[in-house]
């Protein structure tokens, strides 16, 4: 499976899209901090309103960024979003009402929401043999499982050195290296939907 690592297009995506996880799994730890610093022992609250806007901001907004997917310049469009959800990111640690998490949350995750079917529908483009395809899909679905675990541990380790604000900023730099990462790369343009 790692043998697919070897295309170098689809080597520098999967790469954005794993610093990518791991800076949206450091932000959902400090997230939690955020709240409780916020909110107090409302804290609960505040996060189940923040995993529902998520919830919302994935069902509203990933089937339009769907359609969408074979009609706009991917990469100026993935990077422009990478780059959307590093500023929402980077206002977190600054906010001082929760209305203002909501906020910046509904942004961050409008984004990746839009993000997410735009870049898995660049992988057949990039790799169209079936084999190889399937082989990325497989990849990429072992770094979303990955990331569930490897987040947490990585942020209670930089919690040991650090307060849960720069975690805000180890988001940051994950967006921000995976807008690198696409733009390190061409992409072919999409093929038209029939």
């Amino acid at each position: 499976m790692l043998a697919i690592l070897a295309d170098r297009s689809y080597r520098h995506l999967f790469l954005a899209q794993v610093v990518a996880l791991l800076g949206t799994g450091l932000a959902t730890v400090a997230l939690g901090l955020l709240a409780y610093d916020l909110a107090g022992e409302r804290a609960g609250l505040v996060l189940g309103m923040v995993f529902t806007i998520k919830m919302v901001a994935y069902v509203g907004v990933a089937p339009i960024a769907g359609a969408f997917a074979d009609r706009v310049p991917r990469r100026a469009l993935l990077v422009t979003l990478d780059l959307l959800r590093a500023g929402a990111a980077l206002a977190l640690p600054f906010v001082t009402e929760v209305w203002q998490v909501y906020v910046l949350i509904f942004a961050l995750q409008s984004a990746s929401a839009a993000f997410t079917p735009l870049f898995q529908a660049t992988i057949p483009d990039v790799l169209p043999e079936e084999d190889r395809y399937t082989r990325a899909l497989s990849l990429s679905r072992l770094a979303y499982d990955l990331e569930s675990l490897v987040s947490p541990l990585l942020a209670g380790l930089l919690l040991a050195v650090m307060s849960y604000n720069a975690l805000f900023l180890g988001t940051v730099a994950g967006f921000v290296a995976s807008a690198a990462l696409v733009i390190s790369v061409l992409l072919p343009r999409p093929k038209p939907a029939a």
